[in-house]
């Protein structure tokens, strides 16, 4: 009981349930671990403790209402709940989280990563805010980000850059690179991230936490401006798989503002391990550079599930049609979100020029392009269960650089090739977690990416789970 602030959301939310802990010494512990390490992280840029104490508080106080409630009843009346100290609350009661600065929160600065937004609170709360509230969660404050989570590097001109917690002088990845750091150095539980082209698993890969970017509409974004936009999806981030399991579970969910929003009620997969599963493993998603050393650490993920039982096979993928599918689609949106902007960042304002010679012929191009290559994988999964591949093509990189210009000795032509082993997975519509693989020589982080069919993001759970168990790399901590 030393470290609250290392103990996982699932055992803190039975600790506070059961009154063995109170919801104010939860976040409290989690505050001072913010104030001792985020000073040389930079992963949380606005801090509602104010706010946050004064829900900790209620959290507390119903607990104590449901108590007394129960000490009321006789004791041949009392439910089974209250017999066995299990309280009917939310599954996140008194939990603390961290919310993307991407994602907007009533009544707590909001910045989107931009100086056009460096002073913008918000008057409403996003579906995803308002769902992890619903759950009992603690909002503690706002995670860094690129502007308008431009790129898999967390740096903007209001915050600066955030932080590798494993070494200081590394990229925490993005940009979802704040909510990440956030997580491994034990400044919240939880967190929400988002992922276009990687923004969520790059960065867990970064930090050695758990992501998961899940089936679009499995958590809705509902939008008034792209409302059938599939590729960018909110999500959850955990130092654990069941972690990730549970705030999923309090995040998603049908909601008819999003037209793609799934109704099936999410629930995780009996715990059978993978014996018999078929896995697919790919080292370089079908011919990408990757650097030796994360090539290295992923290589010994396909052991680890033939020694869980599962049937692995090594493939030769076809994925072509997939970059020209994601940068075309990408730079349309990027002309449409932010093409009326002035003022913007060079990464930002580079997207929204590429959107300008988009064609109608371009999005007639990249739309049979993702059809064809989604049939291509609907196949491909007939054949596998789930799909096993590096997540990022190199390790956490200096923090000072902008991005990645070179692998093992090719040049990339732009600050967006490197991340290509994550963004070509999103074209797919396909659930897909980051799971903690293990460290280069240097102590950096790796992440294996498991990929699964669309709308099996149970399935891809329940197989990161065991390869997590049987792996224990997320138990490392930082040094911090």
């Amino acid at each position: 009981m030393s470290e609250l602030h290392y103990l996982t959301a699932t055992e803190l939310a039975r600790l506070i349930k059961t009154r063995q802990v109170s919801a104010v010494e939860v976040l409290q512990a989690h505050l001072d671990r913010i104030e001792e390490v985020n000073p040389r992280l930079n992963a949380i840029v606005t801090l509602a403790a104010e706010r946050a104490l004064d829900a900790a508080r209620a959290a507390d106080a119903t607990l104590s209402e449901v108590a007394r409630s129960g000490a009321a009843r006789s004791g041949a009346a009392r439910s089974g709940a209250a017999r066995s100290g299990e309280l009917p609350l939310g599954p996140l009661h008194g939990v603390p989280v961290a919310h993307k600065d991407l994602v907007d929160t009533a009544g707590i600065r909001t910045t989107y990563g931009s100086p056009l937004f460096a002073e913008h609170v918000p008057d409403q709360d996003d579906v995803i805010v308002r769902r992890l509230r619903a759950a009992g969660a603690v909002t503690v404050g706002k995670t860094n980000t690129p502007e308008f989570g431009t790129g898999s590097h967390t740096v903007n001109e209001v915050f600066g850059a955030t932080r590798n917690p494993y070494d200081l002088d590394r990229s925490a990845g993005g940009s979802s690179g704040g909510a990440a750091a956030a997580l491994a150095a034990g400044l919240v539980p939880l967190a929400d991230g988002s992922d276009m082209g990687g923004s969520l698993r790059n960065p867990a890969s970064f930090c050695n936490v758990v992501g998961l970017r899940p089936t679009p509409g499995r958590v809705p974004d509902p939008s008034d401006l792209a409302a059938w936009y599939t590729l960018a999806v909110p999500g959850p981030m955990a130092r654990t798989v069941d972690d990730v399991t549970l705030m999923l579970g309090a995040i998603a969910g049908f909601d008819r503002r999003s037209p793609y929003s799934i109704k099936e009620v999410f629930a995780p997969e009996p715990e059978q391990g993978v014996a018999g599963l078929r896995v697919a493993w790919s080292p370089d998603l079908g011919g990408l550079p990757v650097d030796a050393a994360t090539a290295a650490v992923t290589a010994a993920a396909p052991a680890v599930f033939e020694r869980l039982g599962a049937r692995v096979e090594q493939v030769e993928l076809d994925l072509s049609g997939a970059e020209d599918a994601f940068r075309t689609y990408r730079a349309w949106y990027y002309l449409l979100a932010h093409g009326d902007k002035s003022g913007l960042g060079p990464n930002t304002a580079w997207n929204v020029e590429q959107g300008r010679r988009v064609t109608g012929a371009d999005l007639a191009r990249a739309e049979v392009a993702r059809s064809r290559l989604y049939q291509r994988m609907a196949a491909f999964f007939d054949t596998y269960d789930v799909l096993i591949a590096p997540v990022s093509q190199v390790p956490p990189f200096p923090v000072e650089h902008p991005y990645v210009g070179e692998i093992n000795g090719e040049r990339l032509p732009d600050y967006l090739s490197w991340m290509r082993s994550a963004y070509w997975i999103s074209v797919l519509h396909a659930p897909a977690a980051s799971v903690p693989a293990g460290f280069t020589p240097d102590g950096l982080p790796v992440g294996v990416q498991i990929v699964g069919r669309p709308f099996e993001d149970a399935r891809v759970l329940r197989v990161a789970r065991a390869f997590e168990q049987a792996t224990g790399h997320g138990l490392r901590r930082p040094p911090l």
